[in-house]
């Protein structure tokens, strides 16, 4: 059986489309999706909506957290600013999978003008199937996390 997650996603206006479609599959899946917005394809700011998601993972309300935009670069960037987030943009299958295995990230940011969305549903089910790998990454990780 799958292990399911609560998860919060967020996106501004370049990434609302695959934010929906995203948190539909996720939904369809088991998961819970706690939905930070935007909730239209408007004009908006990413900062609005990732650092809602990026505090619900830090304060534990959740157990990982989706960020959507453009490129996803400045969601990572916006999420990477709250303690206790390692974000990474992921464009493919092998970047996810190191995403989670080598650096244990906790939020996911995705580039809606960079991959299709059939790969962005495969980025997201890697990502959320693939263990932590510990060992020799445990003190890059407890690094990260006393510097920020």
């Amino acid at each position: 059986m799958k292990k399911t997650f609560s998860i919060a996603i967020g996106s501004d206006h370049a990434g609302f489309a695959y934010k929906e479609a995203i948190k539909g599959m996720l939904l369809a899946e088991g998961h819970t999706v706690r939905d930070f917005g935007t909730h239209t394809a408007e004009r908006c700011d990413f900062p609005d909506f990732c650092f809602p998601v990026a505090r619900a993972i830090a304060s534990h309300e959740v157990e990982r957290g989706i960020v959507l935009g453009g490129s996803g670069n400045g969601e990572a960037m916006a999420a990477n600013r709250v303690r206790g987030v390692r974000c990474g943009v992921c464009w493919s299958e092998q970047v996810a999978i190191w995403n989670r295995s080598h650096n244990d990230a906790n939020c996911l940011a995705i580039g809606e003008r960079t991959i299709t969305l059939e790969e962005a549903f495969r980025i997201v089910r890697i990502w959320l199937e693939t263990e932590f790998e510990g060992g020799r990454h445990i003190p890059r990780i407890q690094k990260l996390d006393s510097m920020a």
